[in-house]
């Protein structure tokens, strides 16, 4: 019992830590038990999300953890409503053509795969979307997590999407990733913009625009699948004064 609680007390002080999680730290709850550690909550966006679980990682004692963290929506939606969106996001994505997607609710929804070479099933259970299958490569895996979480009502997304054949990872594939979702993102211009991935770091340099353009582009790279933090060095172009 004393260990446990001497666990949780790290957990949190490795929380108080990160200054980005000091409005979140009231909604993150943390137990423990014989090396997993249970972190439970809404957190108010996925960076938090994230950086809640890469600190508590790093605390000794922790060995594994269950993540139970959830992300405040961005709209009220139902788990229909969110599910037919992701569908429609996929199947309307031209990278998708030829890949069978399917959708349901619930936590029981099941399909089997048959002959299929390629498909996605997407399942929606209290706003938490579950993408199972198999894709033909990790780009497909990752714009398949980051499109679910361009639906408004997601809570979270569980990605278990398998590649056939299997790809090694490195940061080069995040990289193409990123770049990928600031092409599909109608409020990034990617023209221009710098990033860098070491180590699923991720540094984002050069020029944009407008700040919604910079905070659009941040909220890119956090949805992708291996980022562990996104440093946002990008700079927001001056507006020349309209001449009289």
């Amino acid at each position: 019992m004393f260990l446990a609680h001497k666990v949780q007390e790290n957990v949190r002080a490795a929380l108080r830590d990160e200054p980005r999680m000091h409005f979140d730290l009231s909604q993150v709850k943390a137990s423990w038990e014989e090396g997993v550690l249970t972190l439970e909550g809404e957190v108010s966006g996925l960076d938090l999300k994230k950086l809640a679980l890469r600190q508590a990682a790093g605390v000794s004692g922790v060995e594994g953890i269950i993540d139970r963290l959830r992300v405040h929506p961005t709209k009220a939606m139902g788990d229909g409503e969110i599910c037919s969106e992701v569908l429609d996001e996929l199947v309307g994505d031209s990278a998708f053509t030829g890949i069978i997607v399917r959708g349901s609710t619930g936590p029981q929804a099941f399909f089997p795969r048959g002959l299929l070479d390629f498909w996605i099933d997407v399942r929606v259970d209290d706003g938490v979307v579950t993408l199972d299958g198999e894709v033909p490569s990790l780009s497909h895996k990752r714009l398949a997590g980051i499109l679910a979480w361009w639906v408004a009502g997601t809570r979270d997304v569980v990605n278990g999407l398998g590649v056939m054949p299997e790809e090694e990872d490195s940061d080069a594939e995040i990289a193409d990733a990123i770049r990928i979702a600031f092409d599909k993102d109608p409020l990034v211009d990617p023209v221009g913009i710098g990033v860098r991935v070491q180590d699923g770091y991720v540094t984002l340099k050069n020029q944009v625009g407008s700040q919604l353009e910079r905070r659009a582009a941040e909220a890119d790279c956090w949805r992708v699948t291996g980022v562990n933090d996104v440093r946002n060095d990008l700079a927001v172009a001056e507006k020349l004064p309209v001449a009289a």
